[in-house]
């Protein structure tokens, strides 16, 4: 079924190439998982702390200074111009706060875990099959996309979720009743949205219909809460790009590319699997 010089190339396949991919997947993921904790020049065990200014046009209500370092933010810094009184008001985190963004946490994490996976068969390892690469590929892939996923896809939460997340109590002076931010990671953004409310008279003939979960609601949208009932009347989004996470998405890229080829490499044999030994 197949000439003597597949097969010679099959082997040379698994036995050189296998590993040559496997490496080039190493150093790619080994540079995205630095770039999650890039340390502070001179002092290498601190990371890194940068800010980010979200929202800098006269035009735009809000305005953010957010400390990040690593996965935490360190610091937020939020001026929002009311709308009727144009009186601004001002909130920072508590000195003893820092806000962890859980997908850049678990984006990390999965790329640990696919760096695991790449380094648990070391270039002395030799696979025997076409099926035994793929499998590894397969796993690999399985935790790129996650930690892509990750950053790509924020949280969907209610409104009644945001206004009692711990986000809430981490400022000072305290958020009124009447504001709620949220802040997450879309691709390599980093987004603020501040949500302004008005409380519905108990009274009121608005056909009362709670908002379900979304990563961004619009004004309009209204929830129940220690039975008082709101209306979204302003919504403000400001966001910045964060080149390091933009790198990582990149990183991610070629390593799904890396993993694919070597893939459609081991298919062009696989009319040849059947006659391999296990």
């Amino acid at each position: 079924n197949c000439t003597a010089s597949q097969e010679e190339e099959f082997n040379w396949l698994l036995k050189e190439e296998v590993h040559s991919v496997l490496k080039q997947l190493q150093d790619v993921l080994k540079e995205a998982s630095r770039r999650f904790s890039m340390p502070t020049p001179g002092y290498e065990s601190q990371q890194k702390q940068e800010n980010f200014i979200l929202g800098s046009s006269t035009m735009d209500q809000v305005k953010g200074v957010l400390t990040l370092q690593g996965e935490a933010l360190t610091q937020a810094d939020i001026n929002l111009k009311i709308a009727k009184s144009s009186q601004v008001l001002h909130f920072q985190f508590r000195e003893d706060k820092l806000w962890k963004l859980q997908q850049i946490q678990d984006a990390r994490n999965h790329v640990n875990q696919a760096l695991q996976l790449l380094g648990s068969h070391d270039e002395n390892y030799h696979f025997k099959t076409g099926a035994e690469v793929n499998k590894l590929m397969d796993a690999v892939m399985l935790q790129l996309t996650r930690a892509r996923n990750r950053l790509t896809t924020p949280a969907s939460m209610t409104l009644p979720e945001l206004a009692t997340s711990g986000l809430m109590k981490m400022f000072t002076p305290p958020m009124p009743g009447d504001v709620m931010v949220n802040f997450y990671i879309n691709l390599s953004k980093l987004c603020l949205t501040v949500y302004q409310l008005h409380v519905l008279p108990t009274n009121t003939v608005k056909n009362f219909k709670p908002a379900g979960s979304s990563v961004l609601h619009n004004p309009g949208a209204m929830f129940e809460l220690n039975n008082n009932r709101f209306e979204v009347s302003h919504v403000h989004k400001v966001e910045c790009v964060v080149p390091w996470l933009n790198d990582t998405l990149v990183f991610f890229t070629i390593s799904l590319q890396l993993c694919q080829q070597l893939k459609d490499k081991i298919s062009v044999f696989s009319s040849f699997w059947n006659y391999r030994p296990f």
